[in-house]
């Protein structure tokens, strides 16, 4: 009889409890709970979302929308004339500005920051965090409300209103005098009306939020691939390799700095601190990983705490941004206590899920169909979900684990032990308890098409091959 690692062990809990809090136990066994296991009528539900007519302009943007992601996120239902509920159309307005209005925020006046700065823009990514953000703020819409002491409800206008003096913000060459204009890289002129559908449901700070998470993690690629000489990015040249590792850096850098900006000038001290504190996760979280690829054991050991150790890192490099960017939404709605811990506990237990899956699609899924090369992590010398349960059936992976993978077959190798063992089974239903966890968290949500859709996207972080 084997026995599985489960995130609710008492060596987990303790050594994570300060970064991952656990939410509450089903009574059911949740390495057996499946989807199905939470049924709902929809149709019993009252959806908040009104069906317009739409021009055949918005058509279009919609179904680019969805083709981009539908092999991300595939549907989990076939189509048999039930109700299917398609995250990706409910919020489809919002995303069709998401883009547009993240290029005008990393508005430079020097050419070449500024082409570097929107590299990855230009690139169909998943907007998987900003999607989860306005599918958090609608779903959140209607659920019971608390106001804040320090909320304030911006209007359009007031979204990109500067808190300082513009004279300080924009100011010259001490050497310039008055009469001569602004310094072109940080003039007002690239300040930019926000766009956006009208749409009550969504508040203008929750919008702008989701574009916030979205350089975040932008950002965090541009310097993951330095750091990890990444030739390619969404099946296209990185930005390194296409523009060099200070030009990258730099842009990342860049694209924090305005990130920040504008996380300032949503005027919420608690909302900023959830978000700077993601940057800094992400920094901790790739150290953590540093320090597991720069042991110098020349055979280490399996334990359990080697399991806890990685999710750990997982949390802090990869659910982070999702969980904290999910609270403030809810933070930012003025919701009770409450909602706002659902919403947060809703991210964290997503987030973990979707990077086990991304680990699992290391070893499942080709190259071309991923998007990077196949076995990357294992060239990269980092031992993920799948070989870590592998390793604790396979003592003789430690010897590959010690030294990184860097001797000759030692990456065909390993993944020929993890392929025969059960790694890749016991890191699914790892995921699969956190999905359900997620599902179980936002139970509190009132009912509506926006809960539906966070729902399902718990079915398709499971589903998906990219």
């Amino acid at each position: 009889m084997r026995v599985r690692i489960s995130p609710n062990s008492a060596l987990l809990q303790q050594s994570i409890a300060g970064h991952i809090p656990t939410a509450p136990t089903p009574a059911i066994c949740p390495w057996c709970l499946t989807r199905s296991q939470y049924p709902r009528s929809r149709q019993s539900r009252r959806h908040f979302s009104s069906s317009q007519q739409s021009s055949s302009a918005w058509a279009a943007a919609v179904s680019k929308i969805q083709n981009t992601v539908a092999d991300i996120l595939p549907s989990s239902r076939p189509a048999t004339g039930n109700i299917t509920i398609d995250p990706l159309k409910i919020v489809a307005k919002e995303l069709k500005f998401l883009n547009k209005n993240i290029r005008q925020l990393l508005g430079s006046g020097h050419p070449v920051l500024a082409t570097v700065a929107k590299y990855y823009t230009q690139s169909e990514g998943k907007h998987v965090r900003p999607l989860l953000v306005l599918l958090m703020s609608r779903a959140t819409a209607f659920a019971a409300k608390q106001p804040r002491y320090d909320a304030q409800n911006l209007s359009p206008s007031s979204i990109d209103t500067p808190i300082s003096s513009p004279t300080i913000l924009y100011d010259n060459n001490p050497d310039q005098t008055s009469s001569e204009p602004p310094s072109p890289l940080t003039s007002a002129s690239n300040e930019t009306q926000y766009a956006f559908p009208n749409d009550p449901s969504i508040l203008p700070s929750q919008r702008r939020l989701a574009e916030i998470t979205e350089l975040i993690h932008t950002a965090s690629l541009l310097h993951d691939d330095v750091i990890d000489h990444s030739s390619t990015r969404r099946s296209s040249p990185s930005a390194n390799t296409t523009f060099g590792n200070k030009m990258a850096v730099l842009a990342g850098d860049f694209m924090l700095g305005r990130a920040s900006v504008a996380l300032a000038r949503l005027r919420d001290p608690e909302v900023i601190e959830l978000l700077a504190t993601v940057i800094a996760n992400l920094v901790e979280g790739e150290f953590m990983q540093l320090k597991n690829t720069a042991s110098d054991e020349t055979s280490p050991k399996w334990s359990e705490q080697t399991i806890t150790y990685y999710l750990q890192k997982t949390y802090l490099k990869s659910a982070s941004l999702i969980s904290k960017s999910c609270r403030a939404a809810a933070l930012l709605g003025q919701c009770t206590p409450s909602v706002v811990e659902a919403a947060y506990q809703y991210g964290k237990n997503l987030g973990l899920a979707f990077q086990l899956v991304d680990d699992m699609l290391d070893y499942t899924i080709s190259g071309s169909e991923l998007g990077k090369p196949a076995g990357a992590d294992l060239e990269l010398g980092l031992a993920t979900a799948p070989l870590l349960f592998a390793w604790r059936d396979r003592p003789e992976l430690g010897i590959l684990v010690g030294r990184k993978f860097a001797a000759e077959g030692d990456v065909q190798r390993a993944r020929e032990i993890v392929l025969q063992s059960d790694g890749l089974e016991q890191t699914r239903a790892l995921a699969q308890e956190y999905a359900d966890k997620a599902i179980s968290s936002i139970s509190v949500f009132p009912p509506g098409d926006a809960k539906d859709g966070l729902e399902e996207m718990c079915v398709k972080v499971m589903k998906r091959r990219k």
